[in-house]
């Protein structure tokens, strides 16, 4: 992902870290610059983590869920209103296999030994609900590129009306 430096380079940042369910020590002020430019959106996921709107950690602080998340303040090129990234600190161990429409896993032939038996690919990702247990935001173990929240968040987010968020059953 592009941001720029304290020089106004453009530098590669690694948005990995924001997947690991962990609090983390943002030292320098990320800048992100968003191409092409259009009418912003309130939740983006299209810098491949989530950016939002301070309406959607305003909401979040309503709903109590600050132990679940960490906003990191971000600066956007051209807005001058507050940005952050959504930073969820929950991983759960809840893919239900035998219910998604098919899991892969990393086998010894894929010739990545330190990944074998982790998800390669999920396709119709189905959780198990009685893992989950209290859980209102979290990724889950095994395939972290995706975001889960509970129904309660959902309902709360559509009801304020928070722009470019898309949900999909699980």
């Amino acid at each position: 992902m592009p941001r720029n430096d304290e020089d106004g380079r453009e530098e590669l940042f690694d948005v990995w870290r924001f997947n690991e369910g962990r609090v983390l020590n943002i030292r320098n002020p990320i800048r992100l610059s968003v191409k092409p430019e259009g009418i912003p959106i309130e939740f983006s996921h299209a810098l491949g983590i989530p950016v939002v709107h301070h309406r959607v950690v305003s909401l979040f602080e309503r709903l109590g869920l600050r132990r679940e998340v960490q906003f990191i303040p971000v600066e956007v090129e051209g807005q001058t209103e507050p940005w952050f990234i959504l930073n969820a600190l929950q991983i759960i161990r809840c893919i239900d296999d035998a219910r998604s429409e098919e899991v892969f896993y990393w086998r010894p032939e894929d010739g990545q030994p330190d990944r074998v038996g982790e998800y390669k690919n999920v396709r119709g990702l189905k959780v198990d609900p009685t893992k989950i247990g209290e859980a209102h935001i979290f990724r889950p173990w095994g395939w972290p590129v995706v975001l889960i929240v509970s129904e309660h968040v959902k309902q709360a987010m559509e009801e304020e009306g928070i722009t470019g968020i898309k949900f999909l059953e699980v």
